[in-house]
């Protein structure tokens, strides 16, 4: 009789996949706690909004041009070398950062400049990290490490913000960038090195020019139901139904509680990712996952729908628990869907197109939130936001019915891609 995923040795018992969740525990962290500091201190500097408008853009442009590219390099060269490349070129940022806070009003281009190298890193950095982990766990734990993978970015997302205000309060941006810069070049770039790839394929061929490459990437994802099915679920999920851009509006003239209700609000989510990435790391399961993911989306919807008409901060709270937790079990199912379906000389292009939609969905999703408070009023906005989200959801599981009916992640795999 087959062992259950209970009977399994625990993911987290792999040699090599402490260090490697280590490495990027340490690289979120540098990179929240920057972020939040950087914001601060441009806006300080500068008291114009449009300052923090152009923090973002800055970031954003560079890692949307070089994706494609990186996406490609990532599947023609070994990725480990990639990937600790990348972070130590950001801790590189993070010390010129540190050299420019001293030069006040004078320095606001250069951070602008170094926040555009550091968009370049973040273009190779996150396609190599999410096509370096099959090649650490073996196939039949890939599942649980990417619960465990998604659990810790969550928690370094929650935790960085705030040590990051703390390490800023006490010595300013000259201790926070040497903070980041060690997290990056002592911790990440060097602790990747130890991790073993075990599990690698031969690089792909350099044949034809990079675009016939990435061309061929496009259509593979055109021919796999199952990978287009997956993405542009969660592109679509998240553009229509995310209420995160609402929160402050909600704190303020529905829920009236303050920053520090805001504040609470914006962990809620966080709090059930992480609960249920960490359930799920421990005890992964591996069946009806297609109808599950479909499943977890439209939970998803109904928690925001709730939370869009709630005037009660308690019940708001729980909606918002209940919509990350659900998310999460969508991530866990779309991240092994994506991982089984694509073949090891193609994850690189594969994931940096998924990276993308995921770029696009936060990005586009909170300025359609914004738009749409703005012409509809808030609660009518989220409310549209979550019935969008299930109809989606309805949509989809019309549309991509193989997504909708596969039982188990291995079924995902096509047998020539194995």
């Amino acid at each position: 009789m087959a062992s259950s995923p209970q009977d399994k040795p625990s993911v987290y018992r792999h040699k090599g996949f402490i260090s490697f969740m280590a490495s990027r525990l340490l690289a979120v962290f540098a990179t929240q706690v920057q972020a939040v500091v950087v914001a601060w201190q441009v806006y300080d500097l500068t008291r114009s909004p449009m300052a923090l408008a152009y923090v973002g853009l800055a970031q954003f442009l560079p890692m949307l041009v070089l994706l494609l590219p990186a996406g490609d390099l990532i599947d023609r060269l070994a990725r480990k070398p990639i990937l600790a490349v990348a972070w130590g070129v950001g801790g590189v940022c993070s010390a010129l950062l540190w050299w420019l806070s001293g030069h006040g009003a004078s320095g606001v281009a250069g951070i602008y400049a170094v926040l555009v190298l550091f968009g370049c890193t973040r273009a190779f950095s996150g396609p190599a990290l999410q096509s370096l982990l099959p090649q650490i766990v073996p196939r039949e734990q890939l599942a649980p490490a990417i619960a465990a993978n998604s659990m810790i970015m969550r928690a370094a997302s929650i935790g960085g913000p705030f040590l990051g205000g703390v390490l800023y309060a006490i010595g300013g941006g000259e201790l926070t960038y040497a903070v980041c810069c060690a997290c990056l070049l002592a911790g990440a770039a060097l602790l990747v090195w130890q991790v073993p790839v075990t599990h690698a394929g031969a690089p792909s061929p350099a044949s034809g020019t990079m675009l016939e490459r990435f061309g061929a990437g496009i259509r593979f994802i055109r021919t796999r139901p199952i990978i287009l099915g997956t993405i542009s679920l969660d592109l679509f999920a998240v553009l229509l139904g995310g209420v995160v851009a609402l929160l402050p509006i909600y704190a303020h003239e529905v829920l009236h509680v303050g920053p520090q209700g805001l504040g609470a609000l914006r962990s809620a989510m966080a709090v059930g990712e992480v609960s249920a990435g960490f359930y799920l790391s421990m005890r992964p399961f591996n069946h009806r996952v297609g109808r599950t993911m479909f499943i977890a989306v439209a939970v998803f919807g109904l928690a925001n729908l709730v939370f869009s008409l709630s005037t009660v901060f308690a019940v708001s709270f729980v909606a918002l628990m209940i919509a990350g937790a659900a998310d999460m079990v969508s991530v866990y199912i779309r991240g092994a869907l994506v991982q089984f379906s694509t073949p090891d000389h193609m994850r690189g292009r594969v994931n940096a197109v998924n990276m993308l939609f995921i770029g696009s969905s936060n990005e586009l999703g909170e300025f359609r939130a914004g738009t749409s408070a703005a012409g509809l009023g808030a609660v009518h906005a989220a409310v549209l936001g979550g019935v969008c989200t299930l109809a989606v959801v309805g949509l989809w599981s019309r549309i991509f019915p193989t997504l909708r009916d596969v039982d188990r992640f291995e079924e995902a795999a096509r047998p020539e891609d194995q």
